[in-house]
């Protein structure tokens, strides 16, 4: 039997026009807003903004699409190609929604990454704040079974609450966790997943037009967020301090409870080179890196732009002494600024057990670029030939592409 072309009129779809309308304005506001960045010097950093574009229309997208009140997952926040907000090349960071009132059971098996946190976020970041974390903690917390499992609930208040229970404060929005590496060649990520109890085995309802309509504006909105948000937060916390100094360690704005953060940012000419030193730390986690001044991490798969306490070379005096320039001083702790003149630094210390004070804090010199080794006071220790550069920024390569599939 013939089947007709003919569509009936209460099958046919409602015309929609313009559905991407808000995000493709946002986009166009947001490439003004980067070309027009008053700290542009060069085209290295006007490229490096067209790609922090790219990585955030990519990212708002995924976050948009990703938003499930009612039947949330982990998905990626941050990662290589979707940076923000100096993203720690040591960390893998996830992120879920969540609602006050609400209750969620997270299950999974601790790998053997060197911390583990949980963070509950109220409100949102933008451009005039930082948001609360009302309860920012590590696995420490938590009753970990002998092979790594683990399972914790977040929901309302409770007068007898169970072991691994978390209440959500009012406001609550996200649920970010984030997994954080030492060594990268042999630890190795864990496993978790995040189900609202409420509605756990229940479908969720298929996205009509209205929900795809709201989804891009929200993107939109998203977008020129996030583009404001982190064009302030330098101002904030980095660039009211002088130019080539660290801050005194201190609990991280924004951050976790059990995080301390020193920062500072740097401006260095082709002949200039910055010397920093620091304690290697008893804490378990302790990194630094550099970033751009669009506030997000430098390349840091192919290029030596952060190093940790597991990466670093320490000298025989138990001091870290680090070299950051834009020129190779054939030292094994150079720390590359990739052709950037100025951009920003920062130390971090998780999972302490005690507050890490001024003596543990980095201090830092500027010194010509011909006179690095005399600053180095076991330069011969630190020296390294081409073939041993080569050999770490193949090291590098080689754990990144296993940690992001691993």
């Amino acid at each position: 039997m013939a089947v007709s072309s003919e569509i009936s009129g209460a099958e046919k779809a409602t015309p929609v026009t313009d559905i991407t309308a808000p995000l493709t304005a946002a986009i166009t506001e947001a490439e003004q807003l980067i070309a027009s960045a008053e700290f542009i010097r060069s085209d290295i950093d006007l490229a490096e903004g067209y790609s922090y574009l790219g990585q955030s229309v990519h990212a708002v997208m995924q976050l948009a699409w990703a938003r499930a009140k009612t039947h949330p997952f982990f998905a990626t926040s941050t990662g290589p190609y979707t940076k923000m907000g100096l993203d720690n090349p040591d960390t893998l960071y996830y992120s879920a929604d969540i609602e006050a009132g609400a209750e969620y059971l997270i299950t999974g098996v601790r790998g053997s990454t060197t911390d583990l946190s949980f963070q509950v976020i109220t409100g949102e970041y933008n451009p005039d704040k930082v948001p609360g974390g009302d309860d920012a903690f590590d696995d420490r917390r938590l009753d970990i079974d002998d092979n790594g499992s683990f399972r914790l609930r977040f929901g309302p208040p409770r007068d007898d609450p169970p072991p691994n229970y978390f209440v959500l404060a009012d406001g609550a929005t996200t649920l970010a966790v984030r997994e954080v590496f030492s060594d990268w060649t042999t630890e190795r990520k864990g496993t978790i997943t995040i189900e609202r109890t409420d509605t756990v085995g229940t479908p969720a309802d298929e996205p009509d037009l209205d929900v795809l309509t709201k989804r891009y504006r929200v993107a939109g909105k998203m977008l020129l967020s996030r583009i404001n948000t982190w064009f302030n937060f330098p101002k904030w916390f980095y660039l009211d301090k002088p130019v080539n100094t660290f801050t005194e360690p201190r609990l991280t704005p924004g951050g976790l409870s059990t995080q301390y953060s020193s920062v500072g940012h740097f401006d260095l000419a082709d002949d200039e080179a910055m010397i920093i030193t620091v304690p290697r730390s008893d804490a378990p986690y302790q990194g630094f890196q550099l970033g751009s001044m669009w506030y997000i991490s430098l390349d840091y798969v192919h290029h030596q732009t952060s190093l940790n306490t597991a990466q670093a070379q320490i000298d025989p005096d138990g001091l870290i002494r680090m070299v950051v320039s834009r020129r190779d001083p054939h030292v094994a702790n150079w720390v590359e600024t990739t052709g950037r003149t100025h951009g920003i630094m920062q130390f971090r210390w998780q999972r302490v057990a005690a507050p890490v004070g001024p003596q543990d804090g980095p201090t830092a010199v500027v010194v010509p670029f011909d006179d690095v080794a005399q600053h180095l006071p076991h330069h011969d220790h630190n020296a390294i030939d081409d073939a041993g550069w080569r050999d770490r920024i193949a090291t590098r390569q080689r754990a990144f592409a296993h940690r992001m599939l691993g």
